[in-house]
C-alpha cells in the first residue's frame, strides 16, 4: 500500500514539469542513473557458505524541486540490483531491494561547472528473497535511511553529470527476521533542469564621442561642422552671434530748384545703398527731404517731402528693398545744412540725406 502511495506522488509531482519549462530555468528537473550496488552482509559473513552470482546493477529515476541554488529536495525510485548466495542450509538465496525514496539535497560550486553535493532521506523500501529460485519466496517492507555524497559537472546550464556514493542501512526481514542488510552504492546520474539558460548580459562597446571641430559638441549632436574653435557654440554646436546696431550717413543727393527729380548721375549713390542694405537685411533707411529758403515754407514742406519719396521710390522699385525698411519724410528748410539763402547755401540746401541703421553680427569669442 505505501508503494503504491508514493509512486502516485512521484507521477502527480512530474506534471507541472514540462509546463514549467518556460523562457527561463525552473526550479524542476529529473533525471536518472546507472551504477552497481554491493550489499552487506552478503559472500563475506561467515554465515554464507557459498556465494552465486550477483546481479548487482542498479538503477533510479527521480524528479527535484531547488528552492534556490543551494538547497532541494528529490523523489525517486531506485532498484538496487540483486545478490545471490547459499547459506549454510544449502539454500540458494536471491535477495534485492527497491522502491520509493524522498531526501534532501545540497550543492557547493568548488570551481568553474564543477559543485559536490550531499544528500539525506529514507527509502520505502520492498525486500524480497527468491530462496530456492523462487519455492520459498518471501518478502517485506519498511523505511530504511541513506547518505550519500557526489561530485559533478554541468554540461550546460540544463544538463548535470554526477558521480554519486550512497550508503543505506537497515533494510530488514522484520517479518521473517532472516535478513538485516545495508548497501553501498556507486553510480553516475544525468539530470536535465527545464526552462531556457537567461542570456548572457553583454556589455555595450563604450565608443568614445569625437568632436571633429572641436568646438565641444560630439559630431552626433554637431549641426555647424568646421565651427572654428574659438567661436562659442549653442548646444548644436552652431557659433553664437551677438547683434549691435550701427548707423550710417551715407552723404546727400542734391536737386536742382524747384524739382523733385533725381538726376542721373545721383543713380550711382542710390545704387551703393541698396546694395549695402542688401547685404545687410536687418538694416533700415530714413530719407529725410530738405529745400533751401526760398519761397514759402509750407510749399518748400511738400516739395521735399516729394524729394525723399523719390529717392525712397527708386530704393523699392528699382532695387528691391522692402517698402517697410524705407521710410521717407520731408523737413522743408528746418534743416539747413548753411544758413541762409545766398547761391551757395540754396544749392547745397536743396537735397535729400540717408541715413542708414543698420544690425551688425559678430561671433563671440570663447
Amino acid at each position: 500500500m505505501m508503494n503504491n502511495t508514493l509512486k502516485a506522488i512521484l507521477l502527480t509531482s512530474m506534471l507541472p514539469f514540462a509546463a514549467n519549462a518556460a523562457q527561463e530555468l525552473t526550479p524542476w528537473y529529473v533525471g536518472g542513473g546507472l551504477g552497481v550496488n554491493n550489499y552487506e552482509p552478503n559472500c563475506d559473513m561467515k554465515t554464507m557458505k557459498v556465494c552465486g552470482e550477483d546481479d548487482p546493477y542498479a538503477w533510479d529515476v527521480f524528479g527535484g524541486y531547488l528552492f534556490n541554488d543551494y538547497f532541494g529536495v528529490e523523489l525517486g525510485y531506485r532498484d538496487l540490483g540483486r545478490a545471490e548466495w547459499v547459506d549454510y542450509a544449502n539454500k540458494m538465496n536471491d535477495v534485492g531491494a527497491k522502491g520509493m525514496t524522498l531526501g534532501v539535497v545540497g550543492f557547493w560550486p568548488i570551481a568553474n561547472r564543477w559543485s559536490v553535493s550531499a544528500e539525506a532521506g529514507a527509502m520505502n523500501y520492498l525486500l524480497s528473497n527468491n530462496k530456492q529460485y523462487g519455492s520459498e519466496y518471501y518478502s517485506d517492507s519498511g523505511v530504511a535511511p541513506y547518505v550519500g555524497a557526489g561530485i559533478g559537472y554541468n554540461i550546460s546550464e540544463n544538463l548535470k553529470l554526477q558521480a554519486k556514493y550512497r550508503r543505506y542501512e537497515n533494510l530488514d526481514d522484520d517479518k521473517s527476521n532472516t535478513l538485516a542488510m545495508e548497501s553501498n552504492y556507486w553510480g553516475l546520474e544525468l539530470s536535465y533542469r527545464f526552462g531556457t539558460p537567461a542570456p548572457a548580459v553583454v556589455a555595450p562597446l563604450v565608443v568614445a564621442p569625437i568632436d571633429s571641430d572641436n568646438d565641444g559638441v560630439v559630431d552626433d549632436l554637431d549641426q555647424c561642422a568646421d565651427t572654428p574653435p574659438t567661436h562659442k557654440v549653442d548646444a548644436k554646436g552652431c557659433t553664437v552671434y551677438t547683434e549691435t546696431t550701427e548707423q550710417r550717413d551715407v552723404g546727400s543727393i542734391l536737386f536742382a530748384n524747384n524739382s523733385a527729380v533725381v538726376k542721373t548721375e545721383s543713380y550711382e549713390r542710390i545704387e551703393k545703398l541698396a546694395t549695402y542694405m542688401n547685404k545687410t537685411p536687418k538694416s533700415t533707411v530714413l530719407i529725410s527731404g530738405h529745400a533751401s529758403d526760398v519761397g514759402k515754407a509750407e510749399y518748400n514742406m511738400a516739395l521735399s517731402d516729394k524729394r525723399a519719396k523719390a529717392v525712397a521710390k527708386i530704393l523699392v522699385e528699382k532695387y528691391g528693398i522692402s517698402q517697410d525698411r524705407v521710410a521717407a519724410e520731408g523737413f522743408g528748410i528746418t534743416q539747413p545744412v548753411i544758413e541762409g539763402n545766398n547761391a551757395e547755401a540754396n544749392k547745397a540746401n536743396r537735397r535729400i540725406e540717408a541715413h542708414v541703421t543698420g544690425v551688425k553680427r559678430e561671433a563671440l569669442i570663447k
